[in-house]
């Protein structure tokens, strides 16, 4: 992974205890709910506290942890709307919150309450849809985010950097759950083919 310079700030002590926003973001199999792991892993090692939140609409893998597709997981909470997470929340917690594209408009206010309320809000989702569009509130998070990390897959067809999440299954809903046998990582070239 390269070498980021805003993560070492994420990393030193801050006597101040200042909220933000931090988020991962890019296609499908490029590694954003591996990544989101890592960073509770490290919040973990470091003693400090943190609740994962994921839509209760993902059940691909489990009911309520976050797992990546190389099947690495994390206990968390299910929900079925963003405002649940303050209710779960308590005064120095850590927030990760992985496939954050799947909730309503009320996440753009959760995580700006949190980080308002000096928590470390860590959102993971995708950035665009099987169409290459902006995919739900995730654009909004982005532009309020003190960090945004794109991650990348590779293309399925060609073999070079993907940067799009093209759908292989038949879908009338623009929300269609799914993983590797209904969606490709695509390059711009070959997702355009």
């Amino acid at each position: 992974m390269p070498y980021s310079p805003s993560e070492d700030y994420l990393l030193q002590e801050n006597p101040n205890h200042l909220g933000w926003i931090e988020v991962i973001c890019g296609s499908m199999f490029s590694g954003k709910t591996e990544e989101l792991i890592r960073r509770i892993n490290r919040v973990l090692i470091a003693k400090q506290t943190v609740k994962i939140f994921k839509p209760a609409i993902d059940t691909r893998y489990h009911k309520s942890d976050i797992v990546s597709h190389s099947e690495n997981s994390k206990g968390g909470i299910a929900i079925e709307n963003a405002a649940e997470i303050i209710t779960y929340v308590k005064q120095g917690d850590i927030v990760a919150i992985d496939e954050a594209q799947f909730f309503n408009s009320e996440i753009i206010d959760v995580c700006q309450h949190l980080a308002n309320q000096k928590h470390r809000v860590i959102v993971a989702g995708l950035d665009t849809d099987s169409k290459g569009r902006p995919f739900g509130f995730m654009p909004q998070i982005m532009a309020m985010a003190e960090f945004v990390s794109k991650l990348h897959a590779i293309c399925s067809v060609c073999g070079n950097m993907a940067a799009f999440t093209y759908r292989t299954a038949e879908a009338t809903s623009s929300i269609f759950i799914g993983a590797d046998e209904a969606y490709e990582a695509r390059c711009r070239n070959c997702f355009n083919k």
